[in-house]
Protein backbone atom coordinates (compact mmCIF):
# COMPACT_ATOMS: atom_id res chain seq x y z
CA UNK A 1 0.00 0.00 0.00
CA UNK A 2 1.46 3.44 -0.85
CA UNK A 3 0.77 6.04 1.47
CA UNK A 4 0.84 9.99 0.62
CA UNK A 5 0.32 13.19 2.03
CA UNK A 6 -1.17 15.54 0.23
CA UNK A 7 -1.22 19.06 2.36
CA UNK A 8 2.20 20.30 3.02
CA UNK A 9 3.59 23.82 3.07
CA UNK A 10 7.37 24.44 2.03
CA UNK A 11 9.44 27.76 2.16
CA UNK A 12 7.62 28.46 -1.23
CA UNK A 13 4.07 29.57 1.22
CA UNK A 14 3.79 29.48 4.77
CA UNK A 15 6.42 26.95 5.63
CA UNK A 16 9.68 27.04 7.17
CA UNK A 17 11.36 24.00 5.48
CA UNK A 18 12.86 23.82 1.97
CA UNK A 19 11.19 21.53 -0.12
CA UNK A 20 14.53 19.43 -0.50
CA UNK A 21 14.39 18.44 3.53
CA UNK A 22 10.30 17.76 3.78
CA UNK A 23 11.00 15.54 0.55
CA UNK A 24 13.85 13.70 2.57
CA UNK A 25 11.67 13.34 5.59
CA UNK A 26 9.02 11.95 4.01
CA UNK A 27 10.80 9.49 1.65
CA UNK A 28 12.04 8.77 5.24
CA UNK A 29 9.12 8.28 6.60
CA UNK A 30 7.69 5.87 4.09
CA UNK A 31 5.37 7.85 2.12
CA UNK A 32 5.22 6.99 -1.82
CA UNK A 33 4.18 10.77 -2.52
CA UNK A 34 3.54 14.16 -1.06
CA UNK A 35 2.21 17.60 -2.76
CA UNK A 36 3.60 20.91 -1.86
CA UNK A 37 1.07 23.61 -1.61
CA UNK A 38 1.27 26.98 -1.84
CA UNK A 39 -0.83 30.22 -2.94
CA UNK A 40 -0.64 32.13 -5.86
CA UNK A 41 0.78 35.05 -6.06
CA UNK A 42 1.72 35.51 -9.78
CA UNK A 43 1.56 33.17 -12.74
CA UNK A 44 6.10 32.67 -12.90
CA UNK A 45 5.99 30.73 -9.63
CA UNK A 46 4.21 27.79 -11.22
CA UNK A 47 6.89 27.31 -13.74
CA UNK A 48 9.55 27.94 -10.85
CA UNK A 49 7.68 25.53 -8.47
CA UNK A 50 7.88 22.96 -11.65
CA UNK A 51 11.80 23.37 -11.95
CA UNK A 52 12.59 22.71 -8.89
CA UNK A 53 9.94 19.47 -7.77
CA UNK A 54 10.89 17.83 -11.01
CA UNK A 55 14.79 18.26 -10.19
CA UNK A 56 14.04 16.43 -6.81
CA UNK A 57 11.91 14.33 -7.42
CA UNK A 58 14.31 12.22 -9.46
CA UNK A 59 17.35 12.80 -7.08
CA UNK A 60 15.04 11.85 -4.01
CA UNK A 61 12.68 8.91 -5.68
CA UNK A 62 9.77 10.68 -4.20
CA UNK A 63 6.63 11.52 -6.63
CA UNK A 64 6.15 15.05 -5.66
CA UNK A 65 2.75 17.28 -6.90
CA UNK A 66 2.17 20.86 -6.58
CA UNK A 67 -0.66 22.10 -5.00
CA UNK A 68 -2.14 25.79 -5.07
CA UNK A 69 -4.74 26.49 -2.38
CA UNK A 70 -7.51 29.34 -3.18
CA UNK A 71 -7.85 31.46 -0.21
CA UNK A 72 -11.08 33.07 -1.47
CA UNK A 73 -13.37 33.12 -4.31
CA UNK A 74 -11.00 35.26 -6.57
CA UNK A 75 -8.37 33.20 -6.52
CA UNK A 76 -10.28 30.03 -7.06
CA UNK A 77 -11.44 31.49 -10.07
CA UNK A 78 -8.54 32.25 -10.91
CA UNK A 79 -7.06 28.60 -10.05
CA UNK A 80 -9.42 27.12 -12.45
CA UNK A 81 -8.64 29.34 -15.35
CA UNK A 82 -5.19 27.78 -15.12
CA UNK A 83 -6.14 24.25 -14.42
CA UNK A 84 -3.86 22.08 -16.39
CA UNK A 85 -0.31 24.13 -15.36
CA UNK A 86 -0.65 22.46 -11.77
CA UNK A 87 -1.37 19.06 -9.78
CA UNK A 88 -3.85 19.54 -7.25
CA UNK A 89 -6.27 22.44 -6.51
CA UNK A 90 -6.75 22.87 -2.69
CA UNK A 91 -9.34 25.01 -1.19
CA UNK A 92 -8.58 26.64 2.31
CA UNK A 93 -11.18 25.96 4.50
CA UNK A 94 -13.42 28.82 7.10
CA UNK A 95 -16.01 30.89 5.14
CA UNK A 96 -19.10 28.92 4.65
CA UNK A 97 -19.71 30.15 1.11
CA UNK A 98 -16.27 29.62 0.23
CA UNK A 99 -16.97 26.17 2.03
CA UNK A 100 -20.02 25.92 -0.65
CA UNK A 101 -18.23 26.68 -3.73
CA UNK A 102 -15.48 24.17 -3.26
CA UNK A 103 -17.70 21.30 -3.19
CA UNK A 104 -19.49 22.99 -5.53
CA UNK A 105 -16.56 22.83 -8.86
CA UNK A 106 -15.90 19.99 -10.38
CA UNK A 107 -11.83 21.53 -10.43
CA UNK A 108 -11.37 21.43 -6.98
CA UNK A 109 -9.66 18.20 -5.53
CA UNK A 110 -9.28 19.06 -1.91
CA UNK A 111 -11.43 21.32 0.48
CA UNK A 112 -8.86 21.60 3.82
CA UNK A 113 -9.91 21.98 7.27
CA UNK A 114 -13.66 23.37 6.61
CA UNK A 115 -13.84 23.35 10.23
CA UNK A 116 -11.17 26.27 10.86
CA UNK A 117 -12.00 29.10 13.30
CA UNK A 118 -15.29 28.61 13.03
CA UNK A 119 -18.09 27.66 15.55
CA UNK A 120 -19.51 25.19 13.60
CA UNK A 121 -18.19 22.29 11.92
CA UNK A 122 -18.12 24.71 8.59
CA UNK A 123 -20.02 21.44 6.61
CA UNK A 124 -23.42 20.02 6.30
CA UNK A 125 -25.49 17.43 4.65
CA UNK A 126 -25.98 19.54 1.31
CA UNK A 127 -22.21 19.89 0.89
CA UNK A 128 -21.63 16.56 1.77
CA UNK A 129 -23.98 15.73 -1.30
CA UNK A 130 -21.85 18.10 -3.63
CA UNK A 131 -18.62 16.47 -2.82
CA UNK A 132 -19.71 13.22 -3.46
CA UNK A 133 -21.01 14.18 -6.80
CA UNK A 134 -17.70 16.18 -7.42
CA UNK A 135 -15.47 13.92 -6.45
CA UNK A 136 -13.96 16.73 -3.53
CA UNK A 137 -12.13 15.24 -1.19
CA UNK A 138 -12.30 17.18 3.15
CA UNK A 139 -9.58 17.15 4.80
CA UNK A 140 -8.79 16.26 8.35
CA UNK A 141 -5.84 18.25 8.62
CA UNK A 142 -3.30 17.25 11.66
CA UNK A 143 -1.52 20.40 12.01
CA UNK A 144 -5.02 21.86 13.06
CA UNK A 145 -5.11 19.59 16.36
CA UNK A 146 -1.88 19.67 17.12
CA UNK A 147 -1.45 23.22 17.57
CA UNK A 148 -3.94 23.55 19.79
CA UNK A 149 -4.89 22.75 23.08
CA UNK A 150 -7.29 21.28 26.24
CA UNK A 151 -10.79 22.95 25.40
CA UNK A 152 -9.80 24.42 22.33
CA UNK A 153 -8.49 20.86 20.91
CA UNK A 154 -11.44 18.40 21.87
CA UNK A 155 -13.84 21.27 20.31
CA UNK A 156 -11.80 20.99 16.95
CA UNK A 157 -12.00 17.39 17.42
CA UNK A 158 -15.46 17.27 17.97
CA UNK A 159 -16.11 19.32 14.51
CA UNK A 160 -14.48 17.50 12.42
CA UNK A 161 -15.87 14.00 13.97
CA UNK A 162 -19.19 15.60 13.13
CA UNK A 163 -18.09 16.19 9.54
CA UNK A 164 -16.24 12.93 9.54
CA UNK A 165 -20.11 11.69 10.35
CA UNK A 166 -21.53 13.38 7.28
CA UNK A 167 -19.09 12.29 4.92
CA UNK A 168 -19.10 8.69 5.76
CA UNK A 169 -22.88 8.78 5.63
CA UNK A 170 -23.60 10.32 1.96
CA UNK A 171 -19.41 8.28 1.17
CA UNK A 172 -17.85 12.30 0.19
CA UNK A 173 -14.15 11.11 0.26
CA UNK A 174 -11.95 11.99 3.16
CA UNK A 175 -8.13 12.74 2.94
CA UNK A 176 -5.87 13.02 5.99
CA UNK A 177 -2.73 15.20 5.67
CA UNK A 178 0.00 16.55 8.23
CA UNK A 179 -0.68 20.21 6.96
CA UNK A 180 3.28 20.45 8.16
CA UNK A 181 4.87 24.49 7.66
CA UNK A 182 8.37 22.10 8.67
CA UNK A 183 10.04 18.94 8.04
CA UNK A 184 9.67 18.18 11.74
CA UNK A 185 5.79 18.40 11.68
CA UNK A 186 5.29 15.67 8.93
CA UNK A 187 4.09 12.22 10.82
CA UNK A 188 4.53 8.67 10.54
CA UNK A 189 1.79 7.43 7.85
CA UNK A 190 0.36 5.15 10.86
CA UNK A 191 -0.07 8.15 13.43
CA UNK A 192 -2.40 10.15 10.56
CA UNK A 193 -4.07 6.21 10.22
CA UNK A 194 -4.83 6.51 14.08
CA UNK A 195 -5.66 9.37 14.17
CA UNK A 196 -8.29 8.81 12.00
CA UNK A 197 -9.64 6.16 14.00
CA UNK A 198 -9.64 8.47 16.80
CA UNK A 199 -11.87 10.49 14.19
CA UNK A 200 -14.77 7.95 13.66
CA UNK A 201 -12.95 5.96 10.89
CA UNK A 202 -12.83 1.94 10.72
CA UNK A 203 -9.23 1.21 10.10
CA UNK A 204 -10.12 0.31 6.53
CA UNK A 205 -11.31 3.56 5.60
CA UNK A 206 -8.91 5.64 7.58
CA UNK A 207 -6.05 3.90 5.94
CA UNK A 208 -8.00 5.20 2.46
CA UNK A 209 -7.26 8.60 3.59
CA UNK A 210 -3.59 8.30 2.66
CA UNK A 211 -3.79 5.85 -0.04
CA UNK A 212 -6.51 5.01 -2.19
CA UNK A 213 -8.51 8.65 -1.93
CA UNK A 214 -4.73 10.57 -3.18
CA UNK A 215 -4.00 8.12 -5.83
CA UNK A 216 -7.70 8.67 -7.29
CA UNK A 217 -6.22 12.47 -7.25
CA UNK A 218 -3.55 11.34 -8.94
CA UNK A 219 -5.02 9.61 -11.61
CA UNK A 220 -7.26 13.02 -12.18
CA UNK A 221 -3.77 14.83 -12.25
CA UNK A 222 -2.92 12.78 -14.99
CA UNK A 223 -6.29 12.87 -17.41
CA UNK A 224 -6.07 16.68 -17.25
CA UNK A 225 -2.27 16.57 -18.46
CA UNK A 226 -3.62 14.31 -21.58
CA UNK A 227 -3.65 16.78 -24.43
CA UNK A 228 -7.17 15.66 -24.83
CA UNK A 229 -8.83 16.78 -21.82
CA UNK A 230 -10.71 20.34 -21.75
CA UNK A 231 -12.51 20.47 -18.68
CA UNK A 232 -14.08 18.17 -16.41
CA UNK A 233 -16.18 15.81 -18.23
CA UNK A 234 -15.24 17.00 -21.58
CA UNK A 235 -12.76 15.50 -23.61
CA UNK A 236 -11.17 16.00 -27.56
CA UNK A 237 -12.45 12.49 -28.91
Amino acid sequence: MNFYDFHVHSEFSEGESTIEEIANRAKLLGYKGICFTTYLDDKNKIKKTKEIVSKLSKQIGIDIFIGFEARNTSELDKLIKLRREYDVLLVKGSDLLLNRKAVETKEVDILTHPEYNRRDSGFNHVMAQLATENNVAIEINFREILNSSKNTRANIMHKIKTNVEICKKYKAPIVISSGSVTHWQLKDPKILISMGCLLGLELKEAKKTISEIPENIIKMIKERQDEKWIRPGVKVV
